[in-house]
C-alpha cells in the first residue's frame, strides 16, 4: 500500500493530500530510509513522522484499504511519541 494512503486511513494524517505533502518534504520515514508518498508500506514496517514539534514512531500491524475511525487505531502500534521543545529545534 502507497505510504500517503496509509497515513489517511490510519488516521495518523487525517488527509491524503497533506499526507502526500509530508511525505514529500523528508518528513516520514520507513524503517530508518526517508519515504516518499508513492512509498510501499507493508506490515512489519516501523514509520517514524515529524509533525512540528512532535516525533511519532509507529509499527504497522495490517493494511486495509478502508476502515472506520474507531478502527482505525488498530492498524498500528505506537512505540514512541517525542515533543521537541522549540529551544531544541533553535539549536
Amino acid at each position: 500500500m502507497r505510504l500517503d494512503k496509509f497515513l489517511k486511513v490510519s488516521r495518523l494524517i487525517k488527509r491524503r493530500t497533506v499526507a502526500k505533502d509530508v511525505s514529500d518534504q523528508g518528513r516520514v520515514w520507513i524503517n530508518g530510509r526517508e519515504a516518499k508518498a508513492s512509498s510501499t508500506v507493508k506490515a512489519g514496517d516501523e514509520l517514524m513522522i515529524q509533525y512540528g514539534q512532535k516525533t511519532v514512531t509507529v509499527r504497522v500491524e495490517r493494511l486495509a484499504e478502508t476502515t472506520r475511525k474507531d478502527e482505525a487505531s488498530g492498524l498500528y502500534t505506537l512505540i514512541k511519541e517525542e515533543h521537541r521543545s522549540s529551544e531544541d529545534m533553535l539549536g
